[in-house]
């Protein structure tokens, strides 16, 4: 085995599922290294879950092979599998206490009852649950009951923990401080983590890397830096953050590139490489953009008028009217008291560099 097969844990080779006629995953291949926080991105119906589900062996893939520290395990029932994996729902046994929970896949593997009791305790003092061990799930919270699930997965020691939209169950506000919580825990233990999310803050706040899909197919890998500031198509950068997308065609091809695009009546300069007179989006990431009240120097630069303002504590998004009744996104963070930030109505001038656009092909 190589170095880079020995860094993998998880290597899926031209995986794909049909459910009838409906070709939910599409031959996808991926690599997740070993200690890895990975998230699958994408909206419902991408084939993520069904993913998620072959690896933990409750579906079979029709072609390709799923290899788990560099075994096939095709044939390898659930149980068998060096997985586990956290369920949406937490299905947590309600007549059994926090600490009895966790105990239950240890007492099914016939680890001795001295065992048993010091792993509860560990894994209770991992999710700083000791104290509520003896309550049962309806004395919980939302978020404790979270964390018996979390603690009940990872008592197995299993190779890749599998994590199925871990915090849709949890309010705004427990959604936020779990998410540290669970890095802070995957970080510790050192287990590959694998989360199906459609939610984007949740990946980029959480995962090393992310893998984003779309009708079945894995369209982008990378870092979530990676991702938002170079989306690979526009389906990327339209799903990941907030985006400004320019459609146009290119009419120049120094440097940078000159993108002729008819719905602002204007030639926008982006860097990248295109041919001339290919088909492209340019996108713009709102924060990207600068807002002024007088003309400005800058490559890119455009008249408008604001027509709605969105304060959201540390930020604001404008939205501004420009060349043919287009509405930008702006956001610019708030800066506090003493300010005077443009008010609905005001004549503005937006403005970025070439190097803020990523050119899109695709």
């Amino acid at each position: 085995m190589g170095a880079a097969a020995a860094a993998s844990l998880v290597r899926l080779e031209g995986v794909a599922k049909r459910f009838g006629t409906a070709l939910a995953v599409d031959d996808v291949a991926l690599e997740i290294e070993r200690g890895a926080f990975f998230a699958l991105l994408g909206p419902s119906g991408c084939g993520k879950t069904t993913l998620l589900r072959m690896l933990a062996g409750f579906e079979r893939p029709d072609s390709g092979r799923i290899l788990i520290d560099g075994i096939d395990v095709a044939e390898v029932p659930p149980y068998a599998r060096p997985t586990n994996m956290m369920f949406q729902s937490y299905a947590l046994f309600p007549h059994m206490t926090a600490a009895e929970n966790v105990a239950f896949g240890l007492r099914q593997e016939g680890m001795r009852r001295q065992e048993i009791t010091a792993k509860v305790e560990a894994m209770l003092d991992l999710v700083q649950l000791r104290a509520l061990g003896a309550r049962k799930p309806h004395q919980l919270s939302g978020g404790e009951r979270q964390r018996v699930a979390l603690a009940r997965a990872l008592a197995k020691q299993p190779k890749l923990l599998l994590l199925d939209e871990p915090l849709a169950a949890l309010d705004r506000k427990l959604r936020e401080e779990t998410r540290l919580e669970l890095v802070r825990i995957q970080q510790r233990v050192g287990i590959t983590f694998l989360m199906v999310t459609h939610d984007q803050e949740e990946a980029m706040g959480m995962a090393s890397r992310m893998g984003v899909m779309s009708k079945g197919k894995l369209v982008q890998v990378g870092t979530p830096a990676e991702i938002y500031e170079r989306p690979s198509c526009r389906f990327v950068a339209d799903f990941i953050g907030g985006v400004n997308l320019f459609e146009g065609r290119v009419a120049g091809s120094g440097a940078p590139l000159s993108v002729e695009c008819r719905e602002l009546g204007q030639t926008l300069a982006v860097a990248g490489a295109a041919s001339i007179g290919a088909v492209v989006a340019v996108a713009v990431r709102p924060e990207r953009i600068a807002l002024s009240a007088e003309e400005p120097s800058r490559a890119n630069r455009l008249p408008g008028t604001v027509r709605e303002i969105a304060f959201r504590g540390e930020a604001s998004t404008y939205h501004v009217a420009v060349a043919g009744g287009r509405l930008l996104r702006v956001t610019l963070p708030n800066v506090g008291p003493g300010t005077a930030p443009p008010g609905l109505g005001a004549a503005v001038w937006l403005a970025w560099d070439a190097e803020a656009g990523v050119l899109l092909t695709a």
